[in-house]
């Protein structure tokens, strides 16, 4: 599998390699329909950011944003990266890991500011973990601090059926239409240790994500709705 040409920069070894692995997969098991793929940023440093409804989020995430000439760097669970030759190819993709408890969030946000200084993609859900209704939850502010501090845009991005796709506990995914749409980047300044305005921002962001994907918004964290559940 090659790379797109104009290799941007991030798209390395372990990217072509997770590619010419997944790509023909992701192609078999899904439809697909890619809405305003133009407010994609074709070079320099980018967030995008997503609701996260399924397991197979990520990989059609990724799958997208390859195809049409980036390579993100996703944040996610460690636990994803301790998975036989999974875990090899995110590492060799430059993926990077998160403990959810412990100082490590802190330690990937800061990896992802420096990533972004460099003008690499940077992959992210605000919501923290998959929803677990298919209701759209509060954002995560560190989102909002890696806006301000790297002073790259953001790019709201909404999937839609990729639960459908693939259900919780379900293995194997069903072949099915899923769709992105792409929204206007925004770009954001201000002092990175202010919460009121690191609250602000996140918010912001998380509308852009509901107007796009159309879910009903709940103002709490969705770990916490996992718990309630």
């Amino acid at each position: 599998m090659k790379p797109p040409k104009g290799k941007p920069l991030g798209m390395n070894f372990g990217y072509v390699i997770g590619a010419g692995l997944l790509l023909p997969i992701m192609r078999a098991i899904t439809k697909r329909t890619w809405m305003n793929t133009q407010k994609i940023p074709k070079s320099g440093s980018a967030v995008f950011y997503s609701n996260h409804l399924s397991y197979l989020d990520a990989l059609v995430f990724a799958h997208y944003l390859f195809e049409n000439g980036r390579a993100p760097r996703f944040i996610g669970k460690e636990a994803v990266f301790k998975v036989p030759v999974v875990g090899w190819v995110l590492y060799k993709a430059e993926q990077i890991p998160v403990k959810r408890e412990s100082n490590s969030a802190a330690v990937a946000l800061g990896e992802a500011i420096e990533a972004l200084k460099m003008g690499h993609a940077i992959g992210i859900y605000p919501e923290g973990t998959r929803s677990p209704d298919g209701k759209l939850y509060k954002g995560r502010t560190g989102i909002a601090r890696m806006a301000l501090e790297s002073g790259a845009p953001v790019i709201p991005v909404a999937m839609l059926n990729t639960a459908e796709i693939q259900p919780t506990g379900q293995v194997v995914p069903k072949v099915m239409q899923v769709e992105m749409r792409f929204g206007e980047p925004m770009t954001f300044s201000g002092d990175a240790t202010d919460i009121q305005l690191l609250r602000s921002i996140t918010d912001e962001i998380m509308k852009k994500i509901q107007e796009l994907s159309g879910q009903e918004y709940v103002d709490i964290y969705a770990s916490e709705a996992k718990l309630a559940i």
